[in-house]
Protein backbone atom coordinates (compact mmCIF):
# COMPACT_ATOMS: atom_id res chain seq x y z
CA UNK A 1 0.00 0.00 0.00
CA UNK A 2 3.05 2.35 1.18
CA UNK A 3 4.02 2.08 -2.65
CA UNK A 4 0.67 2.33 -4.21
CA UNK A 5 0.32 5.37 -2.13
CA UNK A 6 3.93 6.87 -3.28
CA UNK A 7 3.28 6.22 -6.69
CA UNK A 8 -0.12 7.92 -6.71
CA UNK A 9 1.84 10.85 -5.27
CA UNK A 10 4.36 10.86 -7.64
CA UNK A 11 1.87 10.68 -10.46
CA UNK A 12 -0.51 13.85 -8.98
CA UNK A 13 2.84 15.78 -9.11
CA UNK A 14 4.10 15.01 -12.60
CA UNK A 15 0.44 15.61 -13.77
CA UNK A 16 0.64 19.11 -12.38
CA UNK A 17 3.56 19.69 -14.50
CA UNK A 18 1.77 21.31 -17.59
CA UNK A 19 5.23 21.47 -19.87
CA UNK A 20 6.20 18.08 -18.43
CA UNK A 21 2.46 16.48 -19.13
CA UNK A 22 2.73 18.23 -22.85
CA UNK A 23 6.16 16.74 -23.57
CA UNK A 24 4.90 13.18 -22.33
CA UNK A 25 2.34 13.78 -25.05
CA UNK A 26 4.48 15.35 -27.89
CA UNK A 27 6.98 11.96 -27.44
CA UNK A 28 3.97 9.25 -27.50
CA UNK A 29 2.33 10.84 -30.74
CA UNK A 30 5.95 11.20 -32.51
CA UNK A 31 6.47 7.21 -31.32
CA UNK A 32 3.10 6.41 -32.85
CA UNK A 33 3.81 8.64 -36.13
CA UNK A 34 7.30 6.81 -36.38
CA UNK A 35 5.92 3.29 -36.11
CA UNK A 36 2.09 3.56 -37.59
CA UNK A 37 3.06 6.44 -39.96
CA UNK A 38 4.37 4.60 -42.43
CA UNK A 39 1.35 2.86 -43.52
CA UNK A 40 -0.14 6.03 -44.69
CA UNK A 41 2.22 5.90 -47.59
CA UNK A 42 3.38 3.10 -50.34
CA UNK A 43 6.69 4.41 -50.56
CA UNK A 44 9.35 2.90 -48.63
CA UNK A 45 12.87 4.78 -46.88
CA UNK A 46 15.16 2.47 -50.06
CA UNK A 47 12.32 3.23 -52.21
CA UNK A 48 12.88 5.25 -55.57
CA UNK A 49 10.30 7.82 -57.65
CA UNK A 50 12.40 7.75 -60.86
CA UNK A 51 9.48 10.58 -62.09
CA UNK A 52 10.19 12.64 -59.11
CA UNK A 53 13.88 14.18 -58.56
CA UNK A 54 13.81 17.01 -56.05
CA UNK A 55 10.15 17.30 -56.05
CA UNK A 56 8.41 19.45 -53.27
CA UNK A 57 5.98 18.14 -50.68
CA UNK A 58 2.79 17.06 -52.53
CA UNK A 59 -0.20 14.78 -51.93
CA UNK A 60 2.43 12.02 -53.47
CA UNK A 61 5.05 12.31 -51.60
CA UNK A 62 3.96 14.34 -48.39
CA UNK A 63 7.66 15.72 -47.06
CA UNK A 64 9.00 16.03 -50.86
CA UNK A 65 11.69 13.29 -52.45
CA UNK A 66 15.44 13.52 -52.34
CA UNK A 67 18.05 14.25 -55.19
CA UNK A 68 17.56 10.18 -56.37
CA UNK A 69 14.05 10.19 -55.86
CA UNK A 70 13.66 8.62 -52.37
CA UNK A 71 10.59 9.41 -50.24
CA UNK A 72 11.68 12.06 -47.46
CA UNK A 73 8.35 11.24 -45.52
CA UNK A 74 9.23 7.59 -44.88
CA UNK A 75 13.13 7.98 -44.40
CA UNK A 76 12.34 10.88 -41.93
CA UNK A 77 9.81 8.18 -40.21
CA UNK A 78 12.49 5.45 -40.25
CA UNK A 79 15.47 7.61 -39.07
CA UNK A 80 12.83 8.52 -36.05
CA UNK A 81 12.19 4.70 -35.45
CA UNK A 82 15.95 4.26 -35.16
CA UNK A 83 16.44 7.60 -33.30
CA UNK A 84 14.14 6.35 -30.61
CA UNK A 85 15.46 3.00 -30.43
CA UNK A 86 19.00 3.44 -29.99
CA UNK A 87 18.34 6.05 -27.78
CA UNK A 88 15.63 4.09 -25.63
CA UNK A 89 18.03 0.66 -25.34
CA UNK A 90 21.54 3.07 -24.79
CA UNK A 91 19.41 4.78 -21.82
CA UNK A 92 18.58 1.67 -20.68
CA UNK A 93 22.29 -0.01 -20.45
CA UNK A 94 23.62 2.93 -19.46
CA UNK A 95 21.44 3.16 -16.35
CA UNK A 96 21.33 -0.37 -15.34
CA UNK A 97 25.16 -0.90 -15.95
CA UNK A 98 25.67 1.89 -14.34
CA UNK A 99 23.41 1.23 -11.28
CA UNK A 100 25.09 -2.71 -10.74
CA UNK A 101 28.45 -1.49 -10.93
CA UNK A 102 27.83 1.19 -8.79
CA UNK A 103 26.10 -0.71 -6.04
CA UNK A 104 28.66 -3.65 -6.03
CA UNK A 105 31.51 -1.00 -5.27
CA UNK A 106 29.08 0.80 -2.51
CA UNK A 107 28.05 -2.36 -0.79
CA UNK A 108 31.57 -4.30 -1.19
CA UNK A 109 33.94 -1.38 -0.98
CA UNK A 110 37.58 -2.67 -0.50
CA UNK A 111 39.40 -3.86 -3.53
CA UNK A 112 36.08 -4.37 -5.44
CA UNK A 113 35.52 -0.82 -5.24
CA UNK A 114 38.91 0.44 -5.95
CA UNK A 115 38.78 -2.00 -9.07
CA UNK A 116 35.52 -1.14 -10.44
CA UNK A 117 35.96 3.20 -9.84
CA UNK A 118 39.47 2.81 -11.14
CA UNK A 119 38.10 1.44 -14.30
CA UNK A 120 34.85 4.12 -13.91
CA UNK A 121 37.88 6.80 -14.33
CA UNK A 122 39.64 5.23 -17.05
CA UNK A 123 36.67 5.33 -19.25
CA UNK A 124 35.82 9.14 -18.11
CA UNK A 125 39.02 10.27 -19.41
CA UNK A 126 38.95 8.12 -22.73
CA UNK A 127 37.82 10.28 -25.93
CA UNK A 128 34.54 8.57 -26.62
CA UNK A 129 33.62 10.15 -29.89
CA UNK A 130 37.05 9.30 -31.14
CA UNK A 131 36.94 6.04 -29.67
CA UNK A 132 33.93 5.42 -31.52
CA UNK A 133 34.72 6.88 -34.91
CA UNK A 134 37.87 4.52 -35.09
CA UNK A 135 35.89 1.53 -33.81
CA UNK A 136 33.19 2.58 -36.93
CA UNK A 137 34.94 0.56 -39.72
CA UNK A 138 35.34 -2.18 -37.80
CA UNK A 139 31.24 -2.53 -37.20
CA UNK A 140 30.45 -1.21 -40.75
CA UNK A 141 27.70 -3.61 -42.41
CA UNK A 142 26.63 -5.46 -39.05
CA UNK A 143 24.08 -4.97 -36.55
CA UNK A 144 23.61 -1.56 -35.73
CA UNK A 145 23.20 -3.06 -31.95
CA UNK A 146 27.37 -2.78 -31.54
CA UNK A 147 26.90 0.72 -32.34
CA UNK A 148 24.57 0.88 -29.09
CA UNK A 149 26.58 -1.07 -27.30
CA UNK A 150 29.31 1.49 -27.96
CA UNK A 151 27.16 4.38 -27.16
CA UNK A 152 26.31 2.81 -23.51
CA UNK A 153 29.97 1.76 -22.93
CA UNK A 154 30.47 5.42 -22.66
CA UNK A 155 27.39 6.77 -20.54
CA UNK A 156 27.22 5.32 -17.69
CA UNK A 157 30.17 6.70 -15.55
CA UNK A 158 28.89 9.73 -14.00
CA UNK A 159 25.59 7.79 -12.70
CA UNK A 160 27.99 4.62 -11.34
CA UNK A 161 29.83 7.23 -9.06
CA UNK A 162 26.16 8.41 -7.57
CA UNK A 163 25.28 5.66 -6.81
CA UNK A 164 28.37 4.27 -4.99
CA UNK A 165 27.83 7.53 -2.91
CA UNK A 166 24.03 6.21 -2.46
CA UNK A 167 24.96 2.65 -1.53
CA UNK A 168 28.07 3.88 1.32
CA UNK A 169 25.40 5.71 3.24
CA UNK A 170 22.38 3.07 2.66
CA UNK A 171 24.59 -0.02 3.34
CA UNK A 172 24.98 1.60 7.27
CA UNK A 173 20.94 1.39 7.61
CA UNK A 174 19.49 -0.85 9.74
CA UNK A 175 17.26 -2.30 7.25
CA UNK A 176 20.12 -3.14 5.56
CA UNK A 177 22.27 -3.87 8.35
CA UNK A 178 19.18 -6.44 9.95
CA UNK A 179 19.50 -8.31 6.17
CA UNK A 180 23.23 -8.77 6.28
CA UNK A 181 23.01 -10.11 9.86
CA UNK A 182 20.17 -12.75 9.14
CA UNK A 183 22.38 -13.77 6.48
CA UNK A 184 20.82 -12.87 3.22
CA UNK A 185 22.93 -13.04 0.19
CA UNK A 186 24.70 -9.51 -1.23
CA UNK A 187 23.10 -9.81 -4.16
CA UNK A 188 19.75 -10.04 -2.95
CA UNK A 189 20.63 -7.24 -0.89
CA UNK A 190 22.01 -5.00 -3.82
CA UNK A 191 18.66 -5.91 -5.78
CA UNK A 192 16.08 -5.71 -2.92
CA UNK A 193 17.49 -3.51 -0.48
CA UNK A 194 19.76 -1.13 -2.36
CA UNK A 195 18.61 -0.07 -5.72
CA UNK A 196 15.12 -0.18 -4.87
CA UNK A 197 15.82 2.98 -2.59
CA UNK A 198 17.58 4.92 -5.67
CA UNK A 199 14.74 4.25 -8.06
CA UNK A 200 14.13 8.08 -8.30
CA UNK A 201 17.35 8.56 -9.32
CA UNK A 202 17.81 6.06 -11.82
CA UNK A 203 14.42 6.82 -13.49
CA UNK A 204 15.40 10.35 -13.70
CA UNK A 205 18.89 9.49 -15.31
CA UNK A 206 17.40 6.91 -17.49
CA UNK A 207 14.67 9.50 -19.02
CA UNK A 208 17.55 12.02 -19.61
CA UNK A 209 20.04 9.95 -20.85
CA UNK A 210 17.65 9.21 -23.90
CA UNK A 211 17.35 12.50 -24.81
CA UNK A 212 21.26 12.53 -24.40
CA UNK A 213 21.51 9.30 -26.53
CA UNK A 214 19.89 10.44 -29.38
CA UNK A 215 21.63 13.53 -29.59
CA UNK A 216 25.32 11.90 -29.50
CA UNK A 217 23.99 8.99 -32.32
CA UNK A 218 22.89 12.28 -34.68
CA UNK A 219 26.52 13.56 -33.97
CA UNK A 220 28.07 10.54 -34.91
CA UNK A 221 26.10 9.45 -37.98
CA UNK A 222 26.31 13.17 -39.09
CA UNK A 223 30.03 12.15 -39.56
CA UNK A 224 29.68 8.73 -40.83
CA UNK A 225 30.64 6.99 -37.64
CA UNK A 226 26.53 5.96 -37.06
CA UNK A 227 24.06 4.28 -38.16
CA UNK A 228 25.36 3.10 -41.94
CA UNK A 229 24.17 2.91 -45.47
CA UNK A 230 21.52 1.58 -46.34
CA UNK A 231 19.29 1.85 -43.05
CA UNK A 232 18.81 5.93 -42.18
CA UNK A 233 18.47 7.69 -38.77
CA UNK A 234 18.27 11.51 -38.23
CA UNK A 235 21.73 11.47 -37.89
CA UNK A 236 22.45 10.70 -41.64
CA UNK A 237 18.88 12.34 -43.26
CA UNK A 238 20.26 15.72 -41.48
CA UNK A 239 23.58 15.17 -42.52
CA UNK A 240 22.52 14.52 -46.27
CA UNK A 241 20.06 17.34 -46.25
CA UNK A 242 22.38 19.87 -44.84
CA UNK A 243 23.92 20.77 -48.05
CA UNK A 244 20.70 21.60 -49.22
CA UNK A 245 19.42 23.07 -46.36
CA UNK A 246 18.47 26.34 -48.25
CA UNK A 247 17.63 25.20 -52.06
CA UNK A 248 15.43 22.42 -50.77
CA UNK A 249 15.15 23.08 -47.21
CA UNK A 250 12.35 19.94 -47.27
CA UNK A 251 15.68 17.80 -47.11
CA UNK A 252 16.57 19.51 -43.70
CA UNK A 253 13.58 20.76 -42.40
CA UNK A 254 11.61 17.43 -41.30
CA UNK A 255 14.36 15.26 -40.14
CA UNK A 256 15.77 18.24 -38.56
CA UNK A 257 12.14 19.43 -36.91
CA UNK A 258 11.88 15.79 -35.38
CA UNK A 259 15.51 15.49 -34.27
CA UNK A 260 14.57 18.91 -31.93
CA UNK A 261 11.28 18.01 -30.62
CA UNK A 262 11.87 15.26 -29.54
CA UNK A 263 15.50 15.88 -27.62
CA UNK A 264 13.33 18.99 -25.75
CA UNK A 265 10.23 16.36 -25.31
CA UNK A 266 12.68 13.86 -23.91
CA UNK A 267 14.16 16.92 -21.78
CA UNK A 268 10.90 18.46 -19.76
CA UNK A 269 9.74 15.00 -19.11
CA UNK A 270 12.76 14.25 -17.34
CA UNK A 271 12.47 17.88 -15.34
CA UNK A 272 8.86 17.00 -14.45
CA UNK A 273 10.07 13.29 -13.00
CA UNK A 274 12.70 15.39 -10.83
CA UNK A 275 10.80 17.95 -9.39
CA UNK A 276 7.72 14.64 -9.09
CA UNK A 277 10.06 12.32 -7.54
CA UNK A 278 12.49 14.85 -5.47
CA UNK A 279 10.67 15.34 -2.30
CA UNK A 280 12.61 18.47 -1.82
CA UNK A 281 11.49 20.00 -4.69
CA UNK A 282 8.96 23.48 -5.16
CA UNK A 283 5.99 21.44 -5.59
CA UNK A 284 6.70 18.73 -3.37
CA UNK A 285 6.60 20.79 -0.64
CA UNK A 286 3.32 22.34 -2.11
CA UNK A 287 1.60 19.27 -1.17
Amino acid sequence: MGDLSRGRLVLRRFLRKKVAVGGLIVLVLLALFAFIGPQFTHWGYRSTDYNAFLQRPSRQHYFGTTQIGQDVYAQTLRGLQKSLVIGLLTALLSTGLAAVVGACAGYFGGWTDRVLMWFVDLLLVLPSFLIIAILSPTFRGKTWLIFVLLLALFSWQITARVVRSLSLSLKEQEFVQAARFMGVPPRKIIFRHLLPNMSSLLIIDATLNVGGAILAETGLSYFGFGVQPPDVSLGTLIAAGTRSAITFPWLFLFSGGALIITVLAVSVIGDGLRDALDPNSASSIKE
